[in-house]
């Protein structure tokens, strides 16, 4: 992207400010049709499994379509790219809404995720663009900041919206705070280009690069293992809550005012030290982490400080993660965040199936163990493409003084 050194320097947090409420209205969504199943269901007459499979087919479309609709819009401007995520975001939530029947709001589901698709992808991207090189982790833990705001205030919010009204008002209430969003980024926002080159083939370029590759598949790996134990929690904490719905609400408060507090923290240190150094160190702990989680399922209040480190750490990947995939595309930034996005919603994906296996398999009080094996294997390749980035840079700057 192409900004000016005055707004990457200066003025970018009013801007990213307003890119983290966008973020906001679309993590809202993501999270808070999970509580609204039963009501769903209900008028719909249908399974809970069933309404389930809308937040099956939101995932899905929003994994695919991310890279497709982001090599799409190569050519137009990040705002208007913003701008028109939220209103087809808005689009399909008001289908949602709409929607007399199940089948159609399958499909508004569908339309719902390309719009948050292409949102929340361009929004990391143009912060870290706005920001410039050395606040990229700043900015990016500001826009992700909206998410995991959405997790603690918004999810929660939005299920006492439909559970005093209908869950209807809940997606009019998205709706309208996607149109909120949409007129500030609209008039605001600095006019930025992709920054890609003529054609496909030079914006499909940063695949070309293995660490690309090696980040993505991390990502992958490293957030099926976290999102396992969050899946599962009700499970592996069943003994502290006593299967108390009110006790469960705690713990998952906990875990989202936790991950907030790590995200803007990892903003900073990635800053400071280099995003691959803080996602080695933070997966390390996580590791570390999981593995004592069946240590404190026995009591609330150990239940709590887990639930509290193990909430601060795991928020603590995916902004490093971004700051350094975003660095090593350069221009082809939007169609890595879009990449990156897709990998984090295969691994909610993977983290159901391979959950469900484990549950089956070794019981609740295991099922962190294989979370832990999977964030550590995510430390390890983490590790090995910092150090091969190294060489190769190493590698690129002998060959430049034999050159001379």
């Amino acid at each position: 992207m192409t900004v000016s050194q005055e707004a990457a320097g200066v003025r970018w947090r009013p801007h990213v400010a307003v890119l983290a409420f966008g973020a906001f209205a679309v993590g809202t969504d993501g999270f808070v049709v999970a509580g609204l199943l039963p009501a769903i269901a209900a008028s719909y007459e249908v399974s809970v499994g069933a309404a389930g499979q809308l937040v099956t087919v939101f995932s899905i479309a929003y994994a695919v379509l991310a890279p497709i609709l982001a090599v799409l819009t190569a050519s137009w401007s990040r705002r208007t790219v913003l701008v028109a995520a939220l209103v087809v975001f808005a689009v399909g939530n008001a289908v949602t809404a709409l929607a007399p029947d199940y089948g159609l709001a399958l499909w508004s589901r569908v339309i719902a995720a390309a719009g948050a698709a292409m949102f929340t992808a361009t929004a990391a991207a143009t912060a870290a663009a706005l920001a410039g090189e050395r606040e990229r982790g700043r900015a990016i833990s500001m826009v992700m900041l909206g998410v995991t705001s959405s997790l603690v205030l918004g999810a929660p919010l939005g299920t006492v919206i439909g559970g005093v009204l209908d869950w209807r008002a809940t997606m009019w209430a998205i709706t309208a705070l996607a149109l909120l969003a949409a007129p500030s980024i609209a008039f605001r926002l600095p006019t930025t280009t992709g920054g890609t080159a003529a054609g496909p083939r030079d914006y499909l370029s940063p695949l070309r690069d293995r660490r690309i590759v090696a980040v993505l598949a991390t990502t992958v790996v490293a957030f099926t293992g976290i999102y396992i134990p969050y899946t599962y929690v009700s499970e592996i904490f069943a003994p502290a809550t006593a299967g108390g719905e009110a006790m469960l609400a705690v713990l998952l408060l906990v875990y989202g005012v936790a991950g907030t507090g790590g995200n803007l923290a990892v903003g900073r240190l990635a800053d400071r030290h280099g995003p691959t150094r803080v996602i080695v160190v933070v997966t390390l702990a996580l590791t570390a982490g999981f593995a004592l989680l069946p240590l404190a399922t026995g009591t609330m209040v150990a239940a709590v400080v887990a639930i509290l480190v193990v909430g601060t750490l795991s928020f603590g990947v995916t902004t490093p993660q971004q700051h350094l995939i975003i660095t090593l595309a350069g221009r082809g930034a939007s169609l890595v965040t879009s990449l990156y996005q897709s990998a984090l919603y295969l691994a909610v994906s993977l983290s159901g199936a391979v959950g469900a296996l484990g549950l089956e398999w070794w019981g609740a009080e295991r099922l962190p163990f294989a979370a832990a094996a999977l964030v550590l294997l995510a430390a390890v390749l983490t590790y090995a493409t910092g150090r091969s980035g190294t060489r190769e840079a190493r590698s690129g700057q002998e060959a430049g003084m034999i050159g001379v």
